[in-house]
């Protein structure tokens, strides 16, 4: 196998890192994909920091094991809590890339001296990563973050493009916290199922930031910058999960848009 040959490898606290998983299947076609979602401890949005770096290196030494050249880490949550660690743990054995950087250089090309909303999970919101990250711009940007804790089990158990879902999030899209934004983050990889919901309800008075294609983007330009990007036609995915149960098999035809076949792979047993 040639360093290009070897596959992209994908991490999330469950199922919704998909959205990202798939963006990067529509671009580099030719890149074989192993994906692991952390079921058995979602959300990672209510995790501790110390807890999330565990989980996330372990993880990643399984990804290293498969001989992942790029280790994409498909999570908000796991992004502002343990990609620095992850990075450092991976070191020149794979690239790591997180959710975040990308969509702060995106807004800060964009949306100089502009009013840009976050929605993610506590632990996304508390980390203060992208206040931190769109403050080290000096562009004069406004962040406006708010918590949307109920959104990501919501989406993982199906309900989105329904009365409740929209319910939930016209909720939370009416916090004062988010008045005169000309831009919102979707700050976690689950979001992009209700993206669609968050247009309509703005009316198109909101530019709503899909960080799935962004990443996938940064993913292929890495890949192209370092002669890495796979032309062999011979493509195999694997889907792992820490924890199988019927309703993150049924969920994944959602997120990645086709049939895929989870196996479950117990690194905590």
């Amino acid at each position: 196998m040639t360093d290009a040959q070897r596959p992209i490898g994908i991490f999330d606290s469950g199922i919704g890192g998909l959205t990202v998983a798939y963006a990067v299947n529509q671009l580099l076609p030719n890149e074989s994909i192993i994906y692991f979602g952390d079921t058995a401890h979602f959300p990672y949005g209510d995790k501790s920091t110390a807890a999330i770096q565990s989980y996330a290196v372990k993880i990643t030494d399984m990804l290293l094991q498969q001989h992942c050249k790029v280790i994409l880490i498909a999570c908000n949550s796991a992004s502002s809590a343990a990609y620095q660690l992850v990075k450092e743990y991976a070191g020149s054995r794979a690239k790591v890339i997180n959710v975040i950087d990308p969509i702060v250089r995106y807004v800060g090309a964009k949306y100089p001296k502009g009013k840009v909303g976050l929605i993610g999970t506590k632990k996304t919101v508390s980390s203060n990563v992208y206040q931190r990250k769109i403050d080290k711009l000096n562009k004069e940007i406004t962040l406006k973050a708010l918590a949307t804790p109920l959104l990501a089990p919501m989406i993982e158990e199906g309900y989105f493009n329904n009365a409740i879902s929209e319910s939930i999030i016209l909720n939370y899209l009416q916090d004062k916290s988010l008045d005169g934004i000309e831009s919102l983050i979707l700050g976690c990889t689950h979001y992009p199922l209700i993206k669609e919901q968050i247009n309509n309800l703005y009316k198109g008075s909101v530019d709503v930031i899909d960080s799935s294609d962004i990443v996938a983007a940064a993913v292929k330009d890495y890949l192209a910058d370092t002669n890495l990007l796979n032309t062999d036609a011979d493509v195999q995915h694997k889907f792992y999960v820490s924890d199988y149960t019927q309703s993150f098999a049924e969920s994944t035809r959602l997120f990645f848009r086709q049939e895929v076949h989870l196996e479950r792979y117990p690194l905590w047993e």
